[in-house]
């Protein structure tokens, strides 16, 4: 048989580990055909590409994020060839079977739940032409009716091989992000949640865990995601991994990991800020909520208290990134209350901080006991909730601007020094900042049209001129600061009118040049040359103390200069400020 794995994954840089898996444990008996899409292919390519590798099966990975676009691509590949078998399999296929057998007659098998044994087995009955009923954990047809099989036992995760040794792969290496599992299953029964359904976790060997990641290192993988539901369940454990990714890593690569914030010990904090070296790691911890009664009703266990704890911890030792993740629509979780759950979350300063939306998944709990709560929600993928008892979706599109603005004004950091500014100084909290700027950049179109980093900064600065901000004139001078902190090069126009002309340039810098010692020793220990002062600095006029802001946090009107030196050597560009007495000559 010829037999094709494949999926449509959400981007280029994503790769599917299921599919690997499945090939991995079909050998050597089964050869079989990896092919990755994108949701954003044409399904005619994609249909075409498939056809011409001349099939008996194809197996399709099935996500909420992927389905839509999976059952186009099935039903086009039946309508030019029906004698293509086609099994589904995934979490977003494992629940209501009968359902998608249904709804969907293109489906020849589904494999549900953990496919390895299965699929392998599978298609050992396809290939001898077997009768189905002796495969446990599939449904197929029979005599147009569909009969479900029940699931095997869980396989001993210890006995499976790896899946990363194709050399198909490693090419790509470098350019993706590689996923990997060292457990499956979680302790926690969140009723939002598949991983509540599975009962218990168990673990890979860790020596062949150990090994994969040193081979994926030695051919190029640089970002490597660990998808263990609750990385460090077991302390133990996860001190041992992270002793050994701190040991034996190389250069450039980064790990991140999914943990549960309130059960990581202090101890184990402390080690990492003194031994990880900066940017290895990267954490992503599920808040959800801060509401106690909407936790409870979840099913779900949380120590805010611990959780800050750790967050703030970590935060201080500067040596690993953290994303935390927020549900709106959770319930009892009112807009009132959501507010108070951001401006929670949102003061530890978490380097993102990702908005989602409450999606009643297929399987879980939360879905079966949706009259409970008066849940409207999407009937197809991603399941997204419309509203609920205390949650109307007039609520939901108001928190959707907030997520908007808050990608790009907190997640990107374009401009750290002013947000930081408007949430402490200008607004009553920092969720109002991101709900009154949302809905005017709502307003406006924006959320409809494209936009340059310059459009981000002219249309904040728009919305605080329209609001009246008090002290406008000096968050303009933080606006210019952050601008051009991020640069690399001198930009060659700015996203404000430059305040001085050429002549009052010149005069200015002929000063500079005759006084270099006035902008204090670093500028002089530059020994910027005359024509790099003209080619590589930008000179403009600020009203505040901007060293003693980012001191402090405190705006004291001080009418000064700023002169930005841009080298691409440096890591930053150079600020430096000075008044016009300091370069006039005596």
């Amino acid at each position: 048989m010829n037999i094709v794995l494949t999926t449509l994954n959400a981007k280029y840089i994503h790769t599917n580990l299921a599919i690997r898996y499945l090939k991995a444990y079909a050998q050597p008996e089964f050869d079989l055909k990896l092919v990755e899409y994108t949701i954003k292919d044409p399904v005619i390519n994609i249909v075409s590409d498939l056809i011409q590798k001349q099939p008996d099966v194809i197996g399709f990975s099935c996500y909420i994020w992927n389905i839509e676009e999976t059952i186009k691509v099935i039903k086009m590949i039946k309508k030019i060839n029906p004698e293509i078998k086609i099994i589904a399999g995934g979490p977003e296929v494992t629940y209501d079977v009968q359902d998608w057998m249904k709804e969907v007659p293109e489906f020849d098998f589904i494999v549900i739940g953990e496919g390895e044994q299965t699929f392998k087995q599978l298609l050992s009955a396809l290939d001898s032409g077997a009768d189905f009923s002796g495969v446990p954990g599939i449904a197929y047809r029979k005599n147009d009716s569909i009969q479900m099989n029940p699931q095997r036992n869980k396989l001993d995760l210890k006995e499976l091989p790896s899946p990363y040794r194709f050399e198909e792969d490693l090419p790509h290496l470098s350019k993706r992000v590689t996923y990997l599992e060292t457990s499956r299953g979680c302790p926690f029964s969140c009723q939002f949640c598949l991983s509540s359904i599975e009962v218990g976790v168990r673990y890979f060997d860790r020596e062949k865990v150990k090994e994969d990641i040193r081979y994926l290192m030695t051919n190029g993988a640089k970002t490597i995601k660990f998808v263990d539901r609750t990385f460090n369940i077991s302390r133990s454990y996860a001190m041992e991994m992270f002793r050994f990714l701190i040991d034996e890593h190389l250069p450039g690569t980064v790990f991140q990991f999914e943990i549960t914030a309130d059960i990581m010990r202090p101890e184990v904090i402390e080690f990492l800020n003194q031994e990880a070296p900066a940017g290895l790691f990267r954490f992503e911890i599920g808040v959800q909520s801060t509401n106690d009664y909407t936790n409870e009703l979840v099913m779900r266990k949380q120590n805010f208290d611990k959780l800050k704890r750790t967050v703030t911890m970590v935060k201080e030792g500067g040596k690993i990134d953290q994303h935390l993740d927020l549900i709106a629509g959770l319930p009892e979780e009112d807009y009132q209350s959501f507010k108070k759950t951001f401006n929670d979350v949102f003061a530890m300063r978490p380097e993102e901080l990702q908005l989602g939306f409450l999606k009643m998944l297929r399987g879980t709990g939360l879905r079966l006991r949706a009259d409970q709560h008066d849940y409207v929600y999407m009937d197809h993928s991603p399941y997204e909730i419309l509203g609920n008892n205390v949650l109307d979706f007039n609520d939901i599109i108001k928190i959707k601007q907030v997520e908007d603005v808050l990608e790009k004004y907190w997640n990107d950091h374009r401009m750290d020094l002013t947000v930081e500014y408007l949430v402490t100084k200008v607004f009553p909290s920092p969720f109002d900042f991101f709900q009154e700027f949302g809905s005017y950049w709502e307003t406006r179109g924006w959320s409809r049209i494209g936009h340059q980093l310059e459009d981000l900064f002219k249309r904040l600065f728009n919305f605080l001129e329209e609001k009246g901000v008090d002290n406008l004139e000096a968050i303009e001078c933080l606006m210019k600061y952050d601008y051009l902190a991020s640069m690399k090069h001198k930009p060659r126009k700015p996203w404000w009118e430059l305040s001085l002309d050429k002549q009052e340039r010149s005069e200015l810098y002929r000063g500079i040049i005759h006084n270099p010692d006035a902008l204090g020793h670093q500028y002089s220990e530059l020994n910027i040359s005359e024509k790099d002062l003209y080619k590589h600095t930008l000179l403009e006029d600020i009203t505040i103390d901007l060293e003693k802001f980012i001191e402090d946090g405190e705006i004291e009107y001080s009418p000064s200069y700023m002169l930005v030196y841009f080298d691409s050597k440096l890591e930053h560009p150079q600020f430096f400020t000075f008044k016009v007495q300091d370069v006039k000559p005596a």
